[in-house]
């Protein structure tokens, strides 16, 4: 019936509006969720079996299902999420210096393939605004990552020191760090995830990040060879962990009509169609890092249990979503910590 219901207010609603005038309504009613008040009564309704507790990063996390980076960019809606069961929430991309993204129209949806496409631009309010939101976060017990990127004004010769600023401000207020050198919107970025480049890049942000877990977030668009030699790299460098992965570039396979695509424009794509390259990805990283006590978060196309399940057994730690709320709506933590539950009887 709850399924039934939000997919009318989808197609009646929120489907009719911008994407991104449509997910400040929602984050506006999360936050709402989020409050002394109305907290308690969501978690009544939401909160994950004691069952699906995950250990990782020297940190419990009550269910392995969280929130990708994106969806709270500004660590606004962490107390909405949490209520909400989701078992961690990943903020930002977070920048050292705010900045507004890129000019809108920026977020699309493909209905067709249950996508996103967006070329946001790592709009953010800063490093510092994030670091006192999270600072009284951790005060509610919520456990809250935090993906930081290079600020858009900074040259791609000076990105580890942007980097080693944001991780300063951030690492002793967060749970986690996660390292983005693989967003396809800010220029030069992704040529940071080349070996020899992101080597001092990480080296410098860990040092920066003391004992604050951190790990670093790749692109699906790599080749093979590059995401094993990353996550060889992560290990080698005593990272704590790997993020896989990101929007894809790619627009191979997909349902919606290839014009409208065009008219959209640049970005990365998220949901369904990068589910299996994510997996592939997964795979690759468990390959090359069998080793249980490093951290691989899994993300991509993820919607249901069934996905959630096929990560985990796939070898993931944890797993992330961010499109899945869009089309299945405020309760879909839920439905995926009851599936879990529910597969593991």
């Amino acid at each position: 019936m709850t399924r039934m219901l939000y997919d009318l207010i989808f197609r009646l609603g929120f489907r009719r509006m911008d994407p991104e005038s449509a997910h400040h309504v929602g984050m506006a009613a999360i936050r709402v969720i989020g409050s002394r008040a109305a907290a308690p009564v969501a978690r009544l309704l939401t909160k994950p079996n004691p069952s699906l507790a995950v250990q990782a990063l020297g940190l419990t996390f009550p269910t392995p299902f969280g929130v990708a980076a994106g969806f709270d960019k500004n660590a606004v809606g962490v107390r909405g999420l949490d209520a909400l069961g989701f078992g961690h929430v990943e903020i930002g991309t977070v920048t050292a210096i705010p900045q507004p993204g890129n000019d809108r129209p920026r977020l699309f949806r493909l209905v067709a393939d249950r996508a996103l496409l967006n070329r946001m631009g790592f709009n953010n309010d800063g490093a510092a605004a994030a670091a006192r939101r999270l600072a009284k976060l951790r005060r509610r017990g919520a456990v809250v990552g935090a993906n930081i990127g290079k600020s858009r004004v900074v040259d791609v010769d000076a990105a580890t020191a942007d980097y080693v600023r944001s991780a300063g401000m951030l690492a002793p207020v967060a749970d986690y760090l996660a390292v983005n050198v693989s967003s396809p919107n800010t220029p030069g970025l992704r040529g940071l995830q080349a070996v020899e480049t992101l080597r001092p890049l990480l080296e410098a942000v860990r040092d920066a990040s003391g004992a604050t877990p951190l790990l670093v977030k790749i692109a699906p668009d790599l080749p093979d060879d590059e995401v094993e030699a990353i996550a060889r790299l992560a290990v080698e460098l005593r990272l704590d962990g790997l993020i896989a992965a990101n929007t894809t570039i790619s627009r191979d396979g997909l349902a919606t009509d290839p014009r409208n695509v065009e008219r959209m424009g640049a970005g990365g794509i998220s949901g369904a169609p990068v589910r299996a390259r994510s997996r592939e990805v997964l795979r690759l990283v468990r390959r090359a890092v069998p080793d249980p006590s490093f951290c691989v978060i899994s993300v991509g196309g993820v919607e249901t249990a069934r996905d959630v399940q096929e990560r985990l057994d796939d070898g993931a730690t944890l797993v992330q979503g961010y499109t899945g709320f869009i089309y299945r709506g405020p309760l879909w933590a839920r439905e995926i910590n009851r599936g879990l539950a529910s597969s593991a009887r």
